[in-house]
């Protein structure tokens, strides 16, 4: 029995995208065979295939980082799991594909009743949100908070989330997406032709006490003179070294995972020395739950039942089959997407959600 999974071979662009047969793999000891629904495309895997991201792999690879699927077998030494319950997991790498082996510890339980693509939207934008909020920024009822990208993946997710939270908001986009940042309960900014700070400045008098900064290098510090004393720009993105769905760093088709943070990186320390306790703190969703493993179990589950309960809804701007990844790319590198794009395994073409 054979399965495919998209493969890069060499770093660069959406056709470095593949489409591969393989024999069906075999759980190790402790794992569990996953056939996977449902894969989340995001820019972290745009950043891996162009070989920029931290956490980019070796080649070759097989992109996508949260992926829903149904156990399909499980390996010697797993318990408390059976074939045909739904789980999802954030392998980081590895989703694009129909069938993954995964270590028992990193899958989650699925609520019975979820649309796939819904689930899996939580698994990297939701979470991402969630513990920006409530583990950086730590948010509270009434506070005021600012959100780049306010109509994309992560964007949208924060805006619910701020709003189930009682948070004043705002959120950096395009014109066209004013009215839908709007409809959800935020204060919309024209980026392309408007100075949010100066924006900030004119809506609350003294800044914001949070900033989500998903873009990178100097828009970082730029954020930072939006907020109030006290304030905190949570960063969590790099994707200002993108444009058009490609790097701007030069070197195209290597593997240089670190040049994008140094900026980043000295903005932390900066902000940690200069007066006006105005504070640049990074976000990583990999490493918290390398750290935390907890975390990311227990804020899932809560972001699940709030899926249940209807208090929360993921945009998915387009499904996709598993064999058109390239397209999906290619959509995301030209931007103004709102919301999620899903790969579907077993989808025959396009659909919009």
């Amino acid at each position: 029995m054979t399965y495919k999974h998209i493969v890069v071979s060499h770093y660069g662009g959406p056709d470095e995208l593949h489409v591969v047969e393989e024999a069906y793999p075999e759980p190790k000891k402790g794992e569990v065979r996953v056939r996977v629904q449902a894969a989340g495309v995001s820019l972290p895997d745009v950043m891996m295939r162009e070989g920029i991201h931290p956490e980019t792999p070796r080649l070759p690879f097989t992109p996508g980082w949260d992926i829903v699927g149904v156990v399909d077998k499980v390996g010697d030494g797993v318990s408390g799991i059976e074939p045909g319950q739904q789980v999802a997991a954030l392998p980081i790498f590895g989703a694009y594909t129909e069938v993954i082996c995964l270590p028992q510890h990193l899958l989650v339980p699925v609520p019975q009743g979820l649309d796939p693509a819904e689930a899996v939207s939580l698994v990297l934008n939701y979470i991402t949100a969630y513990q920006m909020l409530h583990r950086s920024a730590r948010i509270k009822p009434g506070q005021r908070a600012l959100i780049h990208g306010a109509a994309g993946g992560v964007g949208t997710a924060l805006l619910q989330l701020g709003r189930l939270a009682g948070v004043e908001l705002y959120g950096t986009c395009s014109s066209r997406d004013m009215s839908f940042v709007s409809n959800l309960g935020a204060t919309p900014i024209d980026y392309e032709h408007q100075d949010f700070v100066k924006e900030i400045q004119r809506f609350t008098g003294n800044g914001v006490d949070a900033v989500f900064e998903s873009i990178g290098g100097a828009h970082t510090w730029l954020s930072r003179k939006a907020l109030r004393p006290g304030g905190k720009v949570v960063a969590f993105g790099l994707t200002g070294s993108l444009r058009g769905g490609r790097t701007t760093l030069g070197g195209e088709g290597r593997r240089h995972r670190y040049r994008a943070i140094s900026i980043f990186l000295w903005y932390i320390f900066l902000s940690r020395i200069l007066p006006g306790r105005k504070r640049v703190v990074p976000y990583s969703i990999q490493w918290l739950m390398r750290l935390k493993p907890a975390y990311f179990r227990q804020d899932l589950i809560t972001l699940f039942e709030l899926l249940q309960q209807k208090k929360i809804r993921p945009f998915i701007a387009q499904r996709f089959p598993l064999s058109e990844a390239k397209q999906a790319h290619e959509l995301l590198g030209k931007g103004g997407v709102t919301g999620k794009i899903v790969l579907v395994c077993n989808a025959t073409s396009n659909e919009n959600a």
